[in-house]
């Protein structure tokens, strides 16, 4: 099995830190029936890809074994951000999976951390659906559902392409990650639709880039759970400037 070195993750303020050891500890309330996990948004740039990355690490560093599947096809931020990379040129990724090329153990990599696997994407597409709509993929998430206790999927944002239904459609819940002040309700009502009619149960909505004066974290108790809210940003200064 390959190893991929995550050495381009940041080092998180301490607010934002316990935030999402908070979540990392609420995922595990909601019992065992949710397993695969996708985490989402309503749009581009409101943090999903942050909170799957930083999760995933949580969970693992915590003894659970996890997986992090790359199905951002399109623009996967995984891989350009957090330079994702096992140091080999040509790297088998989710897109030579779903298309037949190679088998699940080609792909799936060990981190340095400890727990911390990743099924990555090394290769873009312009138009995954059709193979997200291949029963590869869903045996893809049932197989390392046998493996691992977690299976978190970062996928692209619900609202610009159809690729996050399908794969919401294959998972038992889903986390929607919402930017404080910036994503319309309406599209977060749209996604909420989105979700149910994929059959995929909302665990909880993790707004992000809260600007907290006091607590940088706060949560609160809702119609679909736990909600968890949390601030991310350098610092409270920069907050206030905005």
């Amino acid at each position: 099995m390959k190893t991929i070195q995550l050495s381009n993750l940041e080092k998180l303020p301490y607010g934002a830190e316990e935030a999402l050891n908070r979540l990392r500890v609420n995922v595990g309330f909601c019992g065992d029936r949710f397993k695969k996990i996708i985490i989402t948004s309503s749009t581009p740039n409101e943090g999903k890809s942050f909170v799957s990355t930083n999760l995933w690490r949580m969970l693992a560093e915590a003894g659970s074994r996890t997986v992090l599947v790359d199905a951002d096809m399109r623009k996967s931020v995984l891989r350009s951000r957090y330079q994702f990379a096992s140091g080999e040129k040509n790297l088998p990724g989710l897109v030579h999976y779903l298309a037949g090329q190679v088998e699940i153990d080609d792909v799936l990599c060990r981190t340095n951390i400890d727990n911390a696997y990743l099924f990555p994407t090394s290769y873009t597409v312009t138009n995954p659906a059709l193979l997200l709509q291949t029963e590869r993929f869903s045996g893809l998430l049932d197989a390392l559902t046998r493996v691992f206790d977690y299976v978190l999927v970062d996928t692209p944002p619900l609202n610009s392409v159809s690729d996050g239904d399908l794969i919401a459609s294959h998972c038992d819940g889903a986390l929607l990650v919402v930017r404080s002040g910036v994503t319309p309700r309406n599209l977060i009502a749209g996604s909420l639709k989105q979700l149910e009619r994929a059959g995929c149960e909302l665990m909880g909505v993790v707004l992000n880039r809260v600007e907290a004066k006091s607590n940088p974290y706060y949560y609160k108790y809702g119609k679909y759970g736990y909600y968890n809210d949390y601030y991310y940003g350098s610092d409270s200064k920069e907050a206030k400037k905005k």
